[in-house]
C-alpha cells in the first residue's frame, strides 16, 4: 500500500457538464484498458486525454477504434486527445483524434449537432 494509504488508479475520471474526461495515470495501455472496462461509460460522451500518458501502438489504436464505433452506435461521442497520433495516418474515420482539450470540446459540440440533425 502506498504511503498515503490509497491505491494507485490507472486513470482519473472527471465528470464534466457535457462529457466524462478520462486521464490515464499509468504509462501502460493495458492497465488503462483494464480499468476502463471495469466501468460502464455506455451513456456518457467520453474524452480520453493522452497528452501526459503513453504512446499508442497500432494495436492500441485498433482497440480504441472499436470502442469509438461502439460509442457511435450508442449515440455517444468518443474523442482522443493526443499530440503524438498522426491523424493523416489513421485509416479509421470513426476515431476522432485532436491535439487539444479545446478541440475535443469542439468535436463533442459537432457530434451533438449531427445527432440533433439526425445525421
Amino acid at each position: 500500500m502506498p504511503e498515503n494509504g490509497s491505491y494507485s488508479n490507472p486513470m482519473q475520471v472527471f465528470k464534466k457538464e457535457t462529457h466524462t474526461l478520462l486521464e490515464p495515470t499509468e504509462s501502460n495501455f493495458e492497465a488503462f484498458l483494464k480499468e476502463f472496462n471495469k466501468d460502464s461509460f455506455k451513456k456518457e460522451h467520453l474524452v480520453i486525454n493522452l497528452l501526459r500518458s503513453f504512446n499508442l501502438s497500432p494495436d492500441n489504436l485498433n482497440v480504441l477504434s472499436k470502442m469509438a464505433a461502439a460509442k457511435k452506435e450508442q449515440g455517444t461521442s468518443f474523442v482522443l486527445v493526443s499530440e503524438t497520433i498522426e491523424i493523416d495516418a489513421l485509416e479509421d474515420e470513426m476515431l476522432s483524434v485532436v491535439p487539444t482539450l479545446i478541440e475535443a470540446q469542439d468535436i463533442l459540440d459537432m457530434d451533438a449537432m449531427e445527432r440533433d440533425l439526425g445525421l
